[in-house]
């Protein structure tokens, strides 16, 4: 599981993202898989959806999606999965002992110690997702992201007043995030 989870880090961002535009281009080994399978029908109409689709996965919001989630998933998975090692084994045993069923040893013991981890991953993940501009450069349409509008405005049209706005949204709702999951007891298990 650790190697799955570290495989995708070892290559270059760069690498990642041009190998992803490559496998969900038009002619690209996704496309053909679901030709194979006869399911090409599902893509066409999954890309025809006004908000999602367009041309190809590799120039739509669903190859946008799909591309963020591989990239940026192991800064999610690396502080859930050190947050559940750090559970001991005999707190799921007793509970399973004082008769809880799988889903309230999870929802009462499991979860609240594995929050922390929770709330570091997606802190990760939220961050570097929203300040990415390559991504959405290479993969995707011309919508504009925060980290896009920050680049146009910064290096483009030189409105640096305008991109440092634009810097203060991140920053400003990861301060509500933290202080609504401290306020909710998630760093109580730290």
């Amino acid at each position: 599981f650790y190697l799955g989870v570290m495989l995708p880090l070892w290559s270059s961002y760069l690498v990642k993202v041009y190998a992803w535009k490559l496998i969900l281009a038009k002619e690209g080994i996704l496309t053909w898989l679901l030709a194979k399978l006869n399911l090409l029908w599902l893509l066409d109409g999954w890309l025809s959806l006004p908000i999602v689709g367009g041309n190809s996965l590799s120039v739509s919001f669903t190859g946008t999606f799909i591309v963020f989630v591989y990239v940026w998933l192991p800064f999610m998975i690396l502080p859930v999965q050190a947050a559940l090692e750090r559970v001991p084994g005999n707190l799921v045993e007793a509970s399973s002992d004082l008769g809880a069923s799988p889903g309230q040893t999870f929802r009462n013991v499991l979860f609240p110690l594995a929050l922390p981890g929770i709330v570091a991953g997606s802190i990760f993940t939220f961050s570097l997702t929203l300040g990415d501009y390559i991504i959405p450069q290479i993969i995707g349409t011309s919508r504009l992201f925060i980290g896009q509008a920050v680049y146009s405005q910064q290096g483009t049209a030189g409105n640096i007043p305008l991109a440092a706005a634009f810097t203060v949204v991140p920053i400003v709702i990861m301060g509500f995030y933290l202080w609504g999951a401290k306020r909710m007891g998630a760093f109580d298990a730290l």
